[in-house]
């Protein structure tokens, strides 16, 4: 008998597991990314859902490669593997933090960074950074003016950003930056955050707001106690990744900043420097994520600590934006390497000016085209609001939970239209109706009736025809509800100042033939059985 595997098998041999974006997300114990006969061998996972995947070196579409965690080993050799086919190499945290980024490197340019050592002393980082936090600022006020409707905040910090362009140091744009953060970020505390509604007893009581920016076990933003800010953490170090190669392709240093963020041990200063401008737009895309669609208990855990964790499903999903925010901060990353360019003309000879390696616009240009720098959020998936499970963007629940939704939506509307009909305005117009059809009935002459149209005919010969003819038209041609129209349909039998109207209808009358052959009952001989008329 053969073994029946629990293992899920899936395709090693093809790029099964890489996303659309070329990311790929690894996750789990004991993670292997090495060399084997000249293929880049990965396995990660965790028990049952361990996974091996192989990569030749032509046609892997392999841009990015996410570890999430510390547990494994990644070879010299595929770390070789991944430069020679310019695909970078980031290793996070799940609460955040950025532990390594490696990617393809620009030529440095000793006069680039030359001027990049200078901006500070000569103005130009003071210039620099005053662009850079204005473009944070003009996002920020659209965050709150078009995704949480705080116009009174949003003036607040328009006002902020009047104030930047007579700022004549660091200090005072840390400042208005500081005070215009605090602002932002007090109009998020109260938004509500859906969750299906089999996981509403399952989590905290804390997880259902967005809560504060700060978080109680750092007093700043690190180690997050909610859901949303735990994945504002992760998408900033998949912001920050993006930033730090951009900058190294640029041959620019990471580390040394400009002036708005001060050098510190271990900190890529110009990183961050340049990555603020992008920060709303990261924002903007969880306020719109979490205000349609809910989201899970399965993604998140809460440690011992409270601090707030994601799971290696959402790692994924949330590392696949990666080339996203990595567009969109290319613009700002060749705006700051083209500034530094030209500060430093002075002490340098020609009029060559910096390449375009990361937008490519320099060669857009040069082809008579419009460079637009505007680039599409990535979408989110779409769950059910019931049981959380993923369903079609057409719908707001799955199968199994439609059906209790619609019996209480059927239960509300009865009761509704039980209401209704108890209105005065319906009863009058209830009672309008029947006058006016007791008054047909009164006034009907039945010596107008044919002699061959009697009950027996119509039940027999016309009711079973009258199946086949719609509801509105019946409606229509007798003047009566669509509810008494499609009694008659299934069967009623109507007034008899209905009976000739009808029968014209399905097309039996005296003009159509003289002898209209009558359906005996079941079990009863039909020979003979006729009317004459």
């Amino acid at each position: 008998m053969a073994a029946s595997s629990t293992v899920p098998k899936h395709d090693a041999s093809r790029k099964f597991w890489i996303g659309k974006t070329g990311v790929l997300t690894l996750a789990g114990f004991g993670i292997r990314v090495r060399m084997q006969r000249g293929h880049l061998e990965i396995e990660d996972g965790v028990g049952s859902q361990r996974r091996k995947i192989t990569l030749a070196r032509v046609g892997h579409g392999l841009k990015r490669l996410v570890l999430v965690g510390s547990d494994g080993f990644v070879s010299l050799a595929a770390v070789r593997w991944l430069a020679d086919q310019d695909a970078a190499f980031v290793m996070l945290e799940r609460n955040g933090k950025t532990l390594c980024v490696t990617g393809p490197v620009g030529s440095s340019d000793a006069k680039l960074r030359r001027a990049q050592a200078f901006a500070i002393g000569n103005g130009m980082g003071l210039e620099i950074c005053r662009r850079l936090i204005e473009a944070k600022l003009q996002g920020q006020e659209k965050v709150l003016r078009e995704h949480l409707n705080r116009q009174t905040t949003a003036d607040t910090i328009a006002h902020s950003r009047n104030q930047l362009s007579s700022t004549e140091s660091f200090d005072a744009i840390r400042n208005l930056e500081a005070n215009a953060a605090a602002a932002y970020f007090r109009e998020w505390r109260d938004v509500p955050v859906a969750w299906p509604k089999a996981d509403l007893q399952k989590i905290p009581a804390h997880w259902r707001f967005v809560g504060s920016r700060q978080s109680p076990l750092t007093g700043g933003p690190r180690l997050a106690v909610t859901p949303v800010h735990a994945i504002l953490n992760y998408c900033f170090a998949l912001l920050h990744a993006e930033t730090r190669l951009a900058i190294s392709a640029l041959g620019l240093d990471p580390g040394l900043g400009l002036g708005l963020h001060t050098d510190t041990a271990d900190r890529d200063s110009l990183a961050f420097d340049i990555l603020e401008p992008i920060r709303p737009r990261v924002e903007a895309w969880i306020l719109d994520w979490i205000a349609k669609e809910p989201l899970r208990r399965a993604d998140f855990f809460e440690t011992g600590t409270g601090n707030c964790r994601l799971m290696s499903q959402i790692c994924s999903k949330l590392s696949a934006t990666a080339f996203t925010w990595g567009k969109l901060v290319a613009p700002w990353a060749e705006y700051v390497a083209r500034t530094l360019w030209a500060g430093g003309k002075s002490r340098r000879t020609g009029n060559s000016v910096p390449p375009t390696r990361l937008t490519q616009q320099r060669r857009t240009e040069a082809k008579g085209k419009v460079w637009i720098s505007e680039i599409e959020p990535p979408k989110t998936d779409h769950f059910c609001r019931g049981c959380g499970t993923t369903i079609t963007s057409e719908s707001t629940h799955c199968a199994d939970c439609a059906i209790s939704g619609a019996t209480q939506r059927l239960v509300s509307v009865a009761k509704l239209g039980r209401v209704a009909a108890r209105s005065p305005e319906a009863r009058a117009k209830l009672g309008a109706t029947r006058r006016r059809h007791a008054k047909a009935c009164s006034e009907w002459d039945a010596s107008t009736q044919p002699a061959w149209l009697t009950s027996k005919v119509f039940s027999q010969q016309i009711q079973p025809l009258l199946g086949s003819i719609r509801t509105s038209e019946i409606r229509s041609r007798i003047g009566v509800s669509r509810w008494y129209a499609g009694r008659i349909r299934q069967g009623y039998l109507p007034h008899p100042r209905h009976w000739l109207t009808l029968a014209q209808l399905v097309g039996l009358d005296s003009k159509w033939r003289h002898r209209i052959p009558i359906l005996a009952p079941v079990g009863v001989p039909r020979f003979g059985a006729s009317v004459v008329l």
